[in-house]
């Protein structure tokens, strides 16, 4: 769709197609699709659904025109419309409900235009020529479009494993070592600990994008995220835990938009909840970061969400991380952690309780607190291997042939770092 994250070339797709729900709306398109020097067999009977029904077999016109009135749930129905839709699609939709609310959504969710019901040709027609305009613009911001950034994940097997703990540290270190704007989402929005271990008030930015996706604009974004210093901010909650979560997870997509625009690096506390109620979180991130324990209850879990990754979201390069590993006294040996979960563990994090209460103390992030300690350097190590993905995309985004992931060998670079004499 139209949405300012996507950017598309015109290749070889109809100029235009129209999926309408009454005769009456046709007959007022129709003779303007003509004027426009388009095919009158693209403007079809029937609304959303049928759009999205024949726009997953086919290619996506340059401009849809969509009909939303016999729609129930449209925003939800638009998202379904966009997983179908080629990038630079332009959308205009149709409907009959006369609601600012109901326009502003739409438009947030990358619709062009809203056109109330019943049509009028210059409506339509004035409608059309504003698509068109904007499809056949140049494209000013593609530099920007293709700029540098790594969205990161941190998902926890179990409550405990220290997922909290990497995701402030990750996020600190791109921000003040690599010295790269980054944003730090923290999605526990009940019991999140984000703002409190950087030593911060989380504010009412996170509720207020919930409440409100509407309002997500680079503006907003400048306004409710809290500033940790000049390159990190973080956006997180406390919602009272009378209050349960009552959202479909778009104004998470939509945050996770403007940090892209906004900030080379995206650090996401994600709670296995939150993975399972939105899988979409994962649709633009990179990479994600599991973190583990060496515990029978972690190699379960860390089976699932592994297996969970590779059906439901291939394209992120998986880092699996156990914390707090105590060889004497763990629960289950890395080699048999190992044999269970079908893959290697890639940086192993030592337990270190005086170090975490250190940083406690002192109100700093992990590796903030704790510069000189083994376990700090594993964390710094981590850092520096996601930033390769941001390597290797560069790299990847010369050679039209190859994804990012087919180009970039992340194990074969692990096991040359673990060759390295100390």
């Amino acid at each position: 769709m139209n949405a300012p994250w996507k950017t598309g070339v015109p290749g070889n797709r109809d100029p235009f197609a129209a999926f309408i729900c009454d005769d009456a709306a046709l007959d007022v398109l129709r003779p303007v699709v003509i004027e426009m020097g388009w095919q009158t067999e693209k403007c079809h009977k029937g609304g959303l659904r049928n759009a999205v029904q024949s726009l997953s077999i086919t290619a996506s016109p340059n401009i849809l025109m969509v009909d939303l009135s016999e729609s129930g749930d449209p925003l939800n129905d638009i998202n379904a419309l966009a997983e179908v839709c080629e990038p630079g699609t332009v959308v205009i939709a149709v409907g009959q409900v006369n609601d600012v609310r109901l326009y502003r959504d739409l438009v947030a969710s990358g619709i062009q235009d809203y056109l109330l019901k019943p049509l009028s040709a210059g409506q339509v027609r004035d409608a059309l020529v504003s698509a068109q305009a904007i499809f056949t613009a140049p494209r000013s911001q593609d530099s920007s479009a293709t700029k540098r950034h790594v969205s990161t994940a941190v998902v926890g097997t179990r409550g405990g494993v220290g997922a909290s703990l990497l995701t402030t540290s990750l996020a600190w270190l791109f921000a003040s070592d690599h010295k790269m704007p980054t944003a730090l989402l923290d999605l526990d929005v009940h019991f999140g600990t984000g703002a409190l271990t950087l030593d911060l008030e989380p504010g009412r930015g996170l509720t207020d994008a919930i409440e409100n996706p509407s309002r997500i604009d680079g503006l907003f974004i400048e306004r409710a995220m809290i500033r940790a210093n000049d390159n990190l901010a973080i956006l997180s909650a406390e919602a009272p835990i009378n209050s349960p979560l009552m959202t479909d997870g778009s104004a998470f997509v939509q945050l996770e938009e403007e940090f892209r625009q906004a900030f080379e690096m995206t650090v996401i506390d994600l709670p296995r909840n939150m993975l399972i109620n939105f899988p979409h979180l994962l649709a633009d991130v990179n990479c994600v970061v599991l973190a583990t324990e060496y515990t029978l209850a972690s190699a379960r879990d860390a089976i699932r969400i592994l297996s969970w990754l590779k059906a439901n979201a291939a394209h992120v390069q998986t880092l699996v991380v156990a914390n707090k590993v105590m060889p004497a006294t763990q629960e289950i040996s890395k080699a048999d952690f190992e044999a269970s979960i079908e893959r290697k563990v890639d940086f192993m994090i030592p337990y270190d309780l005086k170090a975490v209460t250190n940083a406690a103390k002192l109100g700093q992030t992990f590796v903030e607190a704790n510069r000189s300690s083994k376990a700090g350097s594993v964390v710094r190590d981590l850092a520096s291997a996601i930033i390769g993905v941001s390597d290797a995309e560069d790299a990847a985004a010369s050679d039209k042939k190859a994804s990012l992931l087919g180009k970039f060998d992340f194990k074969n670079l692990l096991a040359k770092k673990d060759k390295a004499p100390a």
